[in-house]
């Protein structure tokens, strides 16, 4: 976090699923989950400015073709829910350089969610501790505790709120989105259907998704590995692939290979 001109500025990174497996259903109807999750330096910057009057909010979602009703906005429930919890009053005007795809698999909402929660607990004097934090964040979303923790890599399961930190070396990586969005509400409906019609416990979303999709995820992941990936998959339940290289200068070659394809290929690296 850091102040620029009278706004505070907040990164707020993209995960990758670097693994994923979905166990059994919960009786609250998340599924248990066991999962690496490993942050990178692409990331939404959110600019935090006070404005007048008390308790109002104004969010301007920049780099998105698609306006969010304010009330369905992920950062104005993480607003919300913070003022309830404090009693925090300053109004806000929240300014997002979206850089993370909606509905990608890489925790973008999730993420900026976070990093408005850590973003308001400055701003307020620090009156809430992690624990606090943590609380919140897992109401607002499976993946949001990740992100308060601010940490490079985690073994995560439970619905998302069991976290263990891990340490990864170094990696590069190619990420690929193919133009369209995955509803992870939906891809876990899809999985519960297989699973109920086919008797086949499948743990991952990749070969549920109907045959249009999946072909496009597959066509991705071939390409990645052609290019020299040493692993590329989905991440999460899409729909952004993924492709690890070893060789950062390799990476770079292989995103700008696959942007002849894809208008959404983007090389990073290991957040630090």
């Amino acid at each position: 976090m850091n102040e620029v001109q009278g706004k505070l500025a907040v990164s707020a990174p993209a995960k990758v699923n670097l693994h994923l497996t979905v166990l059994d259903k919960r009786p609250d109807g998340f599924h248990n989950l066991e999962s690496v999750f490993l942050a990178v330096n692409l990331a939404d910057t959110l600019y935090f400015e006070p404005i007048e009057p008390e308790n109002s909010i104004e969010i301007d979602m920049q780099g998105i073709n698609s306006p969010i009703p304010t009330e369905k906005n992920i950062i104005f429930k993480a607003v919300s829910l913070f003022r309830q919890k404090t009693g925090f009053s300053q109004g806000l005007k929240i300014t997002v350089e979206k850089r993370i795809p909606l509905g990608g698999g890489l925790g973008g909402g999730s993420s900026d969610a976070a990093s408005t929660l850590l973003a308001l607990n400055k701003l307020a004097g620090s009156p809430c501790g992690k624990d606090t934090l943590l609380e919140m964040a897992s109401s607002l979303g499976s993946d949001v505790p990740f992100f308060i923790h601010e940490i490079t890599a985690a073994i995560v399961t439970g619905r998302g709120e069991h976290i263990q930190p891990i340490e990864t070396p170094p990696m590069h990586l190619v990420l690929v989105n193919p133009g369209f969005p995955s509803d992870t509400a939906a891809a876990f409906r899809l999985l519960d259907d297989y699973r109920e019609r086919e008797k086949d416990y499948a743990n991952d979303f990749l070969s549920i998704f109907p045959e249009k999709e999946k072909s496009v995820y597959n066509e991705i992941i071939s390409r990645l590995k052609e290019l020299g990936a040493a692993n590329a998959n989905l991440s999460g339940a899409g729909s952004t692939c993924f492709g690890v290289f070893e060789d950062g200068g390799q990476a770079q070659k292989a995103a700008e290979a696959m942007h002849d394809s894809w208008e959404f290929s983007a090389f990073c690296s290991t957040k630090q």
